[in-house]
């Protein structure tokens, strides 16, 4: 595959963008380190209406998991 010349990206862009002030990498790290979003499945996230719900609903379980363990 070819690389693409400055002349080549130069015309993808129109002229009202400008990255002259952008900082390369400027996420990079942060997006490197990963991410804390789960993604229920569709019949579990039915059931809960909002975020909210759903961390009462697993502190619950932490809370009677670490009953159980004692």
């Amino acid at each position: 595959m070819k690389k693409a010349t400055k002349n080549s990206q130069k015309a993808d862009l129109l002229d009202e963008y400008d990255f002259s002030k952008g900082v390369r990498g400027k996420y990079a790290k942060r997006y490197a380190e990963g991410t804390n979003v789960v993604v229920l499945a569709p019949d579990v996230a039915a059931v809960f209406k909002n975020s909210q719900s759903v961390n009462e609903a697993l502190r619950a379980i932490m809370k009677m998991a670490r009953q159980t363990a004692k």
